[in-house]
């Protein structure tokens, strides 16, 4: 059985949660503010925390954060009723592994749940990984990235998306795909999350023009290329 945290301070749906996964038999437990939730969260084990964003004590984006250093291998979902591109931003950027806003739909609940559990059981954390490419090196054991010898410093996100890019260079891969493959969600073109992550990116390893990697193939997705053709 596996076992959940639920963090949530709305008494009716953290109580409707807990009966909905119990029935589909998950082990689910709840805090209903921020300092109980990373109480638990680090006192017990879990295979997966949900967690919402306003919460009294801490706040989801912080306690995220701190999930994230001290507990990594566990996967979190965040659930807020704000979805702007910016709050998708914000909740990645503090190392959510998946996001839905509310109100959505339980079925849909369950699909991440399945999705975020094996892929993080399927993840050898006791390996040591390195992806290189053209002067890229990503450590996937010491969540390191480097270009040209010179580290520089990824989000969790940032880095998940170069991961992803780097496993599949110069293939062009969809704004789906990424979505899919890299956020487990299905892609909303009403939102450009995306594209603002592929531009931080930009920012931080493609300073110089010269030596572009990262490219737009309108209409189709991004690639990661030594040179652009």
């Amino acid at each position: 059985m596996k076992h959940i945290l639920i963090v949530e301070d709305d008494v009716r749906v953290a109580d409707l949660l807990q009966r909905s996964l119990e029935e589909q038999s998950y082990s689910a437990d709840i805090a209903y503010d921020g300092y109980m939730g990373k109480k638990l969260a680090l006192s017990k084990k879990y295979d997966l925390i949900i967690t919402d964003v306003v919460l009294p004590e801490v706040n989801g984006i912080d306690l995220c954060k701190e999930f994230k250093k001290s507990i990594p291998h566990v996967p979190v979902i965040m659930l807020t009723a704000l979805g702007t591109t910016d709050d998708k931003v914000d909740g990645f950027d503090a190392g959510a592994d998946d996001y839905l806003v509310k109100p959505f739909e339980l079925r849909e609940l369950y699909v991440r749940i399945r999705a975020l559990i094996k892929r993080f059981e399927q993840m050898d954390t006791n390996s040591l990984s390195v992806l290189t490419y053209a002067d890229l090196e990503l450590d996937l054991n010491e969540k390191n990235f480097k270009r040209g010898g010179e580290q520089i410093h990824l989000t969790p996100k940032e880095f998940n998306l170069l991961q992803y890019m780097m496993e599949n260079p110069e293939r062009v891969l969809s704004r789906s795909e990424i979505s899919e493959k890299v956020w487990n969600m299905h892609f909303d073109t009403g939102t450009n999350f995306i594209d603002v992550y592929i531009n931080y990116l930009r920012k931080k390893i493609d300073k110089d023009p010269a030596k572009k990697i990262i490219h737009t193939k309108s209409g189709m997705g991004f690639i990661l290329k030594k040179n652009e053709n």
